[in-house]
């Protein structure tokens, strides 16, 4: 013991001459007092701080990585890309007229979320010994571009394409209903045109009025039914024949009734009561309602009245009773269209009737009159779109006021009453108008109008058509060409007219489609034109034009009605407007 403290001593014999000598050598004893000291302590901190520091960049390094990795996933499938100029504007010369009007249809077949277009046309082909032979066909055209994406081979002329209305299977598969022009209807698939079926009306004399109408499921294989008109050789005999919509075989006999002709042949219309019931709609220059029920049962059917037909509405069942007949007298003479009008908050449609003389709106509960006035030379179909704010369908008109000029007026759907009117010069055939729902609860409306030369550009951008007499507007056809032009109406700005588009042909059909995720629209034009040194006899060549909406909107060029000191200014209008979203379901303001 030294001081106190144990030591111990090791003694190493070195084998040495010298005895008694000896090596020591110390070693500390360390206690628990010893062995925690504050530089131990030190120590530990700084071998934890790296450690520490370390994770933190790493968790850093991650987080960018992650966060990088949901920035590109948005920036590829959520960002649309920026489409090229073919996108917003394309042509596509598809082949001939096939004889009568070309029926346009918009439908999405390959499921890409954009409509495609669907029409019909002939094609001429050399056949053996320089035979040439027209075929018919119809193709369904992609809306994002102009490629076919798939052509089918047709019997005859197409007289309505109508998709998406019939599903034959679990699957949800989509078809398209053509209704041809003589005994033709086929059901194909909408994906591919393959065909379902073919149903070849049996008629001992006369041929199909009117394009197929869809019914409610009426024979018990949960599949929806059709209904076609048929009109003899020996007018005004009509018949109505049952069509089953799972095979197309026809369910029971036909049902033949006579209507007196007094004007040109109208419908067959579906038409739904408040309270359910079914009444089919037609006749020749004048509406006569049949009830659905009444054509079950005359066509034998068999078995029990399906529990879909057993309803009445007592208000339309009153009118047998003026001629003890089961023909229901709608409307008397001179009728040139019929339209079914939705009803807000109900869900039973109106009645909507151009005459000769005018536009009558009748209630589809009980046939009472709406309201009706007075307008000559209106030969167009009215185009239902929403003007003002009342939730309720307003309707554009196109009144031809003289060889030269047309008058374009929008009328309340509540009243009848005009909210709005435009004169613009026409020198053609009757073109429709269309409209496509906005976000903001209104319509943009679309119609064509006709101008020529750049001095009338210019009167119709100070002082609008208006200021074009008939004289003038005489003169000026005589001395240069009148071009088609697509002009552009929405109710937020009833001063400004957007100049769309322009064709120099003839325009045969246009429809509205909507893409729903981009939030925007396009126009189908289908129009004709014969080719240079053919003779009047042959047919048109169609061409279908696709038309970006929005786009279009930004390329306009923007016409006042007259008020130029109005505020936006035309040109801020349009720019307003270019920002327009479209969607197929009206938002309740």
């Amino acid at each position: 013991m030294q001081n106190g403290k144990g030591t111990r001593e090791i003694s190493l014999d070195q084998g040495s001459d010298v005895e008694g000598v000896s090596k020591r050598l110390h070693y500390p004893v360390v206690t628990k007092q010893d062995s925690i000291s504050p530089s131990s302590g030190l120590d530990l901190d700084l071998k934890a701080t790296p450690s520490v520091l370390s994770y933190i960049r790493t968790s850093v390094f991650l987080l960018t990585v992650v966060v990088s990795m949901i920035m590109v996933l948005i920036c590829a499938f959520l960002i649309p890309c920026p489409h090229s100029e073919q996108h917003h504007f394309w042509t596509l010369s598809i082949g001939q007229e096939a004889g009568m009007l070309s029926p346009l249809e918009l439908f999405d077949v390959d499921m890409d979320s954009v409509s495609d277009i669907l029409v019909s046309f002939s094609s001429m082909k050399n056949m053996s010994q320089g035979v040439l032979r027209h075929h018919l066909s119809v193709a369904a055209i992609s809306g994002m571009n102009n490629s076919i994406l798939w052509s089918s081979r047709v019997q005859e002329d197409i007289r309505s394409i109508k998709c998406g209305q019939l599903i034959v299977d679990s699957k949800q598969n989509y078809t398209c209903l053509l209704s041809g022009s003589s005994r033709l209807l086929q059901l194909v698939k909408a994906s591919s045109g393959k065909t379902i079926w073919t149903s070849s009306i049996q008629l001992s004399s006369g041929t199909i009025a009117g394009p197929a109408v869809v019914l409610p499921d009426i024979n018990g294989d949960h599949i929806f039914d059709l209904l076609v008109l048929t009109v003899g050789d020996q007018q005004p005999n009509l018949g109505f024949q049952l069509v089953s919509g799972l095979s197309g075989q026809l369910l029971g006999e036909t049902v033949k009734y006579r209507s007196t002709i007094k004007g040109k042949l109208l419908g067959p219309h579906v038409h739904y009561t408040t309270l359910g019931a079914i009444y089919i709609l037609f006749g020749y220059g004048n509406i006569q309602a049949v009830s659905l029920r009444d054509i079950y049962n005359q066509a034998r059917m068999g078995g029990s009245l399906p529990k879909v037909l057993q309803k009445k509405q007592p208000e339309w069942e009153k009118q047998r009773e003026v001629n003890m007949s089961q023909v229901i007298s709608v409307y008397s003479s001179g009728v040139e269209f019929l339209q079914t009008i939705p009803v807000l908050d109900s869900n039973c449609s109106d009645l909507l009737i151009t005459t000769n003389d005018g536009l009558t709106l009748l209630r589809g509960q009980d046939l009472e009159k709406r309201w009706s006035i007075t307008l000559r030379n209106l030969h167009s179909q009215p185009q239902p779109g929403y003007f003002n704010a009342d939730g309720s369908l307003d309707f554009l008109l196109q009144v031809k006021s003289n060889s030269s000029s047309k008058r374009v007026l929008i009328i309340d759907g509540t009243t009848g009453v005009s909210l709005w009117e435009w004169e613009v010069p026409w020198h053609g055939k009757e073109a429709d108008a269309a409209s496509t729902p906005t976000s903001d609860g209104k319509s943009a409306f679309v119609f064509w109008g006709d101008r020529s030369t750049p001095s009338i550009s210019t009167v119709m951008q100070t002082s609008g058509i208006r200021a074009l007499n008939t004289e003038a507007a005489m003169n000026t056809e005589v001395k240069s060409q009148w071009n088609r032009h697509l002009f552009m109406l929405h109710p937020s700005y009833p001063g400004v007219i957007l100049d769309l588009f322009n064709v120099s042909t003839t325009v045969v059909q246009m429809a509205v489609g909507v893409k729903e995720l981009e939030k925007n629209a396009f126009i189908a034009i289908l129009t004709a034109d014969r080719e240079k040194g053919t003779s009047d006899n042959m047919p048109q060549i169609l061409t279908v034009n696709k038309l970006d909406l929005r786009w279009a909107i930004s390329h306009s060029h923007a016409l006042s009605l007259g008020n130029t000191n109005m505020r936006p200014k035309v040109e801020d209008v349009k720019k307003i407007l270019s920002r327009l979203k479209f969607s197929k379901i009206i938002p309740k303001l």
